[in-house]
């Protein structure tokens, strides 16, 4: 199993923008085989950071998620939009199980 974390800080004029962009990835996302959990979430202390986390069965997985015309359209917007470069990490994961239970 595959968690990304990926981090953006985009220009804040463009923060509405790449909310609607990053709305649109969602559904899609969550679609394709191999993704278990595809959230994200705009940082409750400044609204110009989006943090996504990710979650997949394998690698073929990311991959076919990444090769969505919809991503490929977004990860070219981020060049336009971001005041910084990403921060991205994967971790791999060798096992999981529900917490609170």
């Amino acid at each position: 199993m595959l968690i990304v974390r990926f981090k953006v800080t985009c220009q804040p004029a463009k923060a509405d923008q790449l909310m609607v962009a990053f709305q649109q990835c969602i559904a899609p996302s969550r679609a394709v085989e191999g993704v278990i959990h595809f959230d994200i979430a705009r940082d409750l202390l400044d609204p110009d950071t989006f943090v996504a986390t990710e979650v997949f069965q394998d690698r073929a997985a990311l991959d076919r998620q990444e090769a969505q015309p919809i991503i490929q359209e977004t990860i070219a917007l981020l060049g336009e939009v971001l005041a910084g470069p990403p921060e991205a990490t994967i971790f791999h994961v060798s096992s999981s199980e529900p917490y609170g239970e």
